[in-house]
């Protein structure tokens, strides 16, 4: 369950159709991007990053993209979402190397 902030709640309008993608990172975050288009005829996109038990971690609404497609927004906005969720932990970086030659090598003689 998303916990919605007030930014989605000002652009959510159940009279618009809306094109959706949801986004789950490795370390559980989810990413929610949704583009529509207004009566007016202007693209709008809302991003949102929601931690893993579903806390907002950002919000982000635009009225009005000019000349951007739905398809286009749509990617602009999953990959400006990717930019705001928060930086995973790199496993790698406490994994400490074996010495050499490392075990299962081959070794010359």
């Amino acid at each position: 369950m998303r916990n919605r902030g007030s930014i989605y709640w000002d652009w959510a309008d159940p009279a618009l159709h809306v094109r959706s993608v949801d986004e789950r990172l490795s370390d559980g975050t989810l990413l929610n991007v949704q583009v529509r288009m207004s009566l007016l005829g202007r693209t709008q996109l809302f991003i949102g990053v929601y931690g893993v038990k579903g806390m907002m971690i950002f919000e982000e609404a635009f009225d009005s993209l000019p000349g951007q497609t739905m398809t286009n927004a749509m990617a602009w906005g999953l990959e400006r979402a990717k930019l705001k969720a928060p930086l995973m932990e790199n496993p790698a970086k406490n994994v400490k190397p074996h010495p050499l030659p490392r075990p299962g090598s081959v070794q010359d003689k």
